[in-house]
C-alpha cells in the first residue's frame, strides 16, 4: 500500500506494532534527512510541512544558481560575499533555515513516536537523527557564523570605498612587515616591498626594497618633497625604515591619511617606494609580523624548500635558536616567521630573498578549500594581522586577479647589492630594472 494513502501507516500508524513504529520511524527520519519538512506533509503538521519543503527547496535552488552564475560571472559572486551588507544578508538567511531546521529534526524525532519502536534500534534512529540535525541545520549554523566571521573580517580590515583604477594597466600594493614587539617603541617596518599585478592577467612582479636604503628620492608633488628635495640624508638614521617614524612624527605632512584608512607613516612610505621604484603606488598591505605566525597556523601551515641547511636566530645571538634542514619542509607560523626573519650569521638581502619565498609558497599553497575549511580562524587572523586601504568594493577584482596570480609565476626583482647600490641608488638603473620587470613580454607574432 502506498505511503501517500489515508490509511499509511506513516500518519495513522498501529502502535501496537513494534515492526510497524519501527519501520516508520526509519521512514520519517530518512526523509527529514533528504528533504527537511516531508517528515511533516506525512505524518505531522502539513502546514509547517509545506513551508519546511518549500523552504529547502528555494534554498537549492538558490544554490543551483549560484553555482551557474560562478561558471559564467563568478564576479558577481565574489561582489555578493566581500559585501558586508550582502555577508549580512547571508548571515541572516542561514540562522534562518538554522532555527527552521532545528524546529523540524525535533519535530521529525517527536513524530517517529521512538518510545513504540523496537528497543535495539532507538539509539540507531536516534543517531540518523542527530545526522540530520548535523547536515542540515549544522551546515546552516556554520554557513551563518562563517558569514558573520567574513562580514566582521572585511569591516575590519577594508576600508574606504572607492576603487583606484589601474596605472598603465597595473594595480602596485605597499607591501609592508611591520614589528611592533613589546620590546620596540611604536612601530618599525621589517620588510618593504611593492607588488605589481597586472590587471588583465594576474602576473606579478614583487619588488623588495631594502629597507636600509638611503638617499630615498620624492616626486615635486610628495610632502616630503619641501623638507627633502635632494633626497632623504641626513646621516645613519636616514634611511628607508625610519621614514615611518618620520611620517608619523610630522602628521601634518599627511592630514587627510586617517580618513583614507591610511596613516602618515604609510603614506610616507609610499612616497619613498615610489621613488625607489617609478612606480605610482594605489594601496597599502600591512602585516603585523608579531601575529604574522598566527595567520600561517590558521591555514595549516606552509612547505617551503629550503636550498641549504640554515640555522635560525637573531643577529645578536651567539648560538642559532635551531636549524632548518636542506629540502621540503612543512612549517608553522612560528618556524615560518624565523625562516623569513632571520638574521643569524646572515644579512638583510639573504632575509629578503627568503621571505619572497614565504610569500610564494603563500600564494601557491593556499588553495580555496583551505581557506573554506578553516575561514574562521584565518578571518579571526586575518582582522588581526593585516591593514589596508584596499577598499571592500575593489576585493572582487582582486580575489579573482588573485586566483589567476597562483597559475603563474611570480617575478622577483631585489634590488640589493652588488646589482643595486643601496648608500647611492642610481635611480634612472633601479626605474629601467623595474619597467623591465613589470612590462610584460611582447606577444609573438601568429605564422
Amino acid at each position: 500500500m502506498s505511503v501517500m494513502t489515508a490509511t499509511s501507516p506513516i500518519r495513522t500508524p498501529d502502535l501496537r506494532s513494534t515492526p510497524t513504529m519501527t519501520k516508520r520511524a526509519w521512514w520519517l527520519v530518512g526523509l527529514n534527512l533528504l528533504i527537511p519538512g516531508s517528515a511533516q506533509i506525512l505524518a505531522g503538521n502539513r502546514r509547517l510541512g509545506r513551508f519546511g519543503v518549500g523552504a529547502t527547496f528555494l534554498l537549492w535552488g538558490l544554490g543551483l544558481v549560484g553555482i551557474l552564475v560562478w561558471f559564467v560571472a563568478h564576479t558577481v559572486i565574489l561582489s555578493i560575499v566581500t559585501n558586508p551588507i550582502g555577508l549580512t544578508a547571508i548571515q541572516v538567511v542561514l540562522a534562518a533555515y538554522t532555527v527552521l531546521w532545528i524546529l523540524l529534526t525535533l519535530d521529525t524525532l517527536r513524530l517517529t513516536r521512538l518510545i513504540a519502536t523496537a528497543p535495539a534500534m532507538r539509539p540507531a534512529i536516534a543517531a540518523l537523527s542527530i545526522l540530520a540535525l548535523a547536515v542540515t541545520a549544522g551546515a546552516a549554523g556554520y554557513g551563518a557564523v562563517s558569514a558573520g566571521s567574513a562580514r566582521n573580517a572585511v569591516t575590519s580590515i577594508f576600508a574606504g570605498s572607492e576603487m583606484a583604477a589601474p596605472v598603465n594597466g597595473r594595480y602596485n600594493i605597499l607591501l609592508v612587515g611591520g614589528d611592533a614587539g613589546p620590546d620596540r617603541t611604536g612601530l618599525r617596518p621589517d620588510s618593504t616591498s611593492v607588488a605589481s599585478i597586472d590587471a588583465t592577467t594576474g602576473a606579478t612582479t614583487i619588488i623588495g626594497i631594502p629597507r636600509n636604503m638611503e638617499h630615498i628620492q620624492f616626486a615635486k608633488g610628495s610632502p616630503l618633497y619641501g623638507p627633502f628635495p635632494q633626497g632623504y640624508n641626513c646621516g645613519d638614521q636616514c634611511l628607508l625604515d625610519y621614514l615611518y617614524t618620520y611620517g608619523e612624527e610630522h602628521k601634518s605632512l599627511y592630514p587627510t591619511a586617517a580618513s583614507k584608512g591610511s596613516s602618515p607613516g604609510i603614506e610616507a612610505l609610499k612616497d619613498a617606494a615610489e621613488g625607489v621604484t617609478g612606480l605610482s603606488i594605489q594601496y597599502y598591505g600591512l602585516i603585523d609580523m608579531q601575529g604574522f605566525s598566527e595567520l600561517i597556523d590558521a591555514l595549516g601551515g606552509v612547505t617551503i624548500d629550503v636550498p641549504a641547511k640554515l640555522a635560525y636566530g637573531p643577529v645578536t645571538a651567539t648560538e642559532p635558536y635551531g636549524t632548518f634542514e636542506a629540502g621540503p619542509q612543512h612549517m608553522n607560523g612560528y618556524l615560518a616567521l624565523w625562516y623569513g626573519r632571520s638574521r643569524y650569521k646572515g644579512t638583510d638581502y639573504d632575509r629578503m630573498a627568503r621571505q619572497r619565498v614565504v610569500q610564494e609558497a603563500m600564494l601557491k599553497q593556499f588553495q580555496p578549500s583551505i581557506v573554506l575549511t578553516k575561514f574562521q580562524d584565518i578571518a579571526k587572523a586575518g582582522a588581526q594581522v593585516v591593514k589596508t586601504d584596499i577598499p571592500s568594493a575593489a576585493l572582487p577584482g582582486f580575489v579573482d586577479l588573485g586566483d589567476k596570480a597562483r597559475k603563474l609565476s611570480v617575478t622577483h626583482l631585489e634590488l640589493v647589492p652588488p646589482t643595486f647600490n643601496q648608500n647611492k641608488p642610481d635611480y634612472e638603473k633601479l626605474h629601467a630594472a623595474v619597467k623591465a620587470a613589470t612590462t610584460p613580454p611582447a606577444a609573438t607574432p601568429a605564422p
